[in-house]
């Protein structure tokens, strides 16, 4: 992936990066792929409120929509951390 074609991002961006964290259902989200982790039913991310079910993606897809509900939380606290250090603008 060529990261030079994104833009740095700025406070303004991380605050609205965790605005969409915030109102997203909490986590933790696990992501149950059928024929892999269940063999009846159908492809799921369990979250702690209702399930979500997604037409169209890969296991891949599912798998990587699922862990950034992790994910997300900890790169941003990563990025204020290392600003905050003065490790980053």
């Amino acid at each position: 992936m060529d990261t030079a074609a994104f833009d740095a991002l700025t406070n303004a961006d991380l605050d609205q990066i965790e605005a969409r964290l915030r109102a997203a259902a909490p986590g933790p989200w696990k992501s149950f792929v059928e024929g892999r982790d269940h063999t009846s039913g159908s492809s799921f991310i369990a979250t702690p409120e209702n399930d979500i079910e997604l037409t169209g993606a890969s296991a891949a897809d599912q798998d990587f929509i699922a862990h950034a509900r992790q994910d997300v939380p900890r790169l941003l606290d990563e990025i204020r951390r290392l600003r905050a250090n003065g490790q980053s603008h």
